[in-house]
């Protein structure tokens, strides 16, 4: 069954370009041109992956995956003519799980998209449940929960949880967690790690002063320091 992608852009120009390079690629294709609307197109139809504008004519993008992380972890690529790095980490501190700018190569797009698909894909025949003092990660249903709730991180905020937890004790660098998470062909600041750290130690209610989860190593990169249980 081919993998389902919602197209979000208030340019009907640029929607159509992407379907056409998404297809030819072998994507379903659903379309949306406004933020109202592909809230509506989320709830209807559960596509795999969105490709997102962040400026759209009623509720911005930013807006909406705020809404999207409210109640899903589904793959989100950020879609922006603001290339400035505070506009990128503001979007990705709510949750995009990545970003290209515009004017950009459809190729590109798609590429991310691929991406996207893939982090979450390596996962599954893995059927691992992780298990800690307080904290549970299940690797194949990719669900996690904290104090017995049910948390939604998003998918690369999952993909990230995972490495860690996979190697409780081993420190990773910000390059070594973007090689494993993000992927050999990420192009950007390394300081996303960071930003995806912060929303993952909100979501688990996490103290960095006394982490129970995550541990930062300064001048490194980051630790688990979960207990088994």
């Amino acid at each position: 069954m081919a993998r389902r992608v919602l197209v979000v852009d208030d340019e009907a120009g640029i929607r159509r370009v992407l379907r056409a390079y998404l297809e030819a690629d072998g994507f379903a294709v659903v379309e949306a041109g406004t933020g109202t609307d592909a809230l509506a197109e989320l709830r209807r139809d559960r596509p795999d992956v969105v490709l997102l504008d962040v400026m759209l004519p009623d509720v911005d993008g930013l807006e909406v995956l705020r809404r999207i992380r409210a109640t899903s972890g589904v793959g989100v690529v950020l879609v922006t003519a603001r290339a400035e790095e505070a506009d990128t980490l503001v979007g990705l501190a709510v949750g995009a799980d990545d970003y290209v700018t515009k004017p950009f190569s459809p190729r590109e797009v798609v590429a991310r998209v691929k991406a996207v698909l893939r982090r979450a894909r390596d996962d599954e025949p893995d059927a691992e449940r992780l298990r800690f003092d307080r904290l549970t990660v299940d690797l194949a249903a990719r669900e996690v929960t904290v104090d017995d709730r049910p948390v939604t991180p998003s998918a690369l905020e999952f993909d990230l949880l995972g490495a860690l937890a996979r190697s409780p004790g081993r420190v990773f660098s910000r390059r070594q967690l973007l090689e494993r998470v993000w992927g050999d062909d990420f192009y950007g600041d390394e300081r996303v790690v960071d930003v995806h750290v912060r929303s993952l130690r909100r979501l688990l209610a996490d103290d960095v002063s006394a982490p129970r989860f995550i541990a930062t190593v300064r001048g490194v990169g980051y630790k688990f320091v979960g207990r088994p249980s």
